[in-house]
């Protein structure tokens, strides 16, 4: 179990080991294509230590990968603010934004998939603006103030929040499979308009191509995810890339090994079992929208 950081690093040393050897190259070559001396090559692939987005670069260069969304997402996980687009828009942010959720935001623009279990909260990807700023106010107490910087800094982190949307919007878009316990769609977060508005917005959603939305009602009883949410991230272009999280209130742990992405893996698609259908699932939130 890892904070962000290092988990990005381990990661990107494995996935640097694995394009050296496909290069058939040894470190010590490696090493010398780009002018290094071979523990440095060793430090990187082992997580050791960190590695600037150049060095990232001549690696690249060195082993002849001309992936260019492959490259991007290396470059990413090294810390590069460089690219268009989705990909580094949330650096305008950073004095607002707690370093693992910058973490959590880079990996999620990069993925190509994300499954989620939501027990308490709509997931931020399908939240309107309303429910998003009264969800906001509540999970970060000092904002509850009434100071010009509390209201900013709230309104920032709103405006991240639905930035971060635009990873369904994209070309190719983010394939996002939610699991939705039924306390999420029961709980007025917001006042009676705010939450009617949300669930609207979850049937517009669920209608999507990109979007399977699953409810897990109370009927279902205890089940696999009833000790909290989680975030299963995967990227198309190397499953080794592939992460957990899972979100607390002050930090998000990761979770990189294969053992706890088999376990997580398994446990979503027991949880997708025992849900309503997405067909079900859309005629219940149509149903709960139309009663709001």
């Amino acid at each position: 179990m890892q904070h962000g950081p290092a988990v990005r690093r381990r990661k990107l040393g494995a996935e640097l080991r694995a394009l050296r050897t496909g290069a058939g190259l040894t470190s010590g070559e490696a090493a010398r294509l780009v002018g290094w001396h071979q523990s440095k090559v060793s430090r990187i692939e082992t997580g050791a230590s960190g590695v600037k987005p150049a060095d990232v670069r001549l690696l690249l260069d060195a082993y002849g990968v001309q992936d260019a969304r492959l490259r991007e997402l290396l470059l990413v996980l090294a810390g590069s603010d460089e690219g268009g687009g989705r990909h580094h828009w949330w650096h305008a942010y950073r004095g607002v934004l707690p370093p693992t959720y910058r973490d959590f935001i880079s990996l999620e623009s990069q993925a190509s998939a994300m499954r989620t279990l939501e027990t308490s909260v709509v997931p931020g990807l399908l939240q309107t603006p309303e429910y998003a700023r009264a969800v906001t106010r509540a999970a970060v107490g000092g904002l509850a103030d009434e100071s010009a910087d509390a209201d900013e800094r709230l309104e920032a982190l709103v405006a991240v929040r639905l930035a971060r949307q635009d990873v369904l919007r994209a070309e190719p878009p983010l394939e996002l499979s939610a699991v939705l316990d039924e306390a999420v769609l029961r709980r007025e977060i917001g006042g009676p308009q705010v939450m009617a508005r949300q669930l609207r917005r979850l049937v517009e959603a669920a209608r999507l191509p990109q979007v399977r939305l699953q409810v897990l009602p109370f009927a279902a009883g205890e089940h696999v995810g009833i000790t909290g949410p989680f975030v299963i991230f995967s990227f198309s272009r190397t499953s080794d890339l592939d992460v957990v999280v899972l979100d607390h209130l002050t930090s998000s742990l990761y979770l990189e090994r294969k053992e706890d992405l088999q376990a997580y893996t398994e446990a979503f698609n027991t949880l997708r079992i025992h849900a309503l259908s997405p067909e079900e699932s859309l005629d219940y939130i149509a149903a709960l929208a139309g009663g709001a």
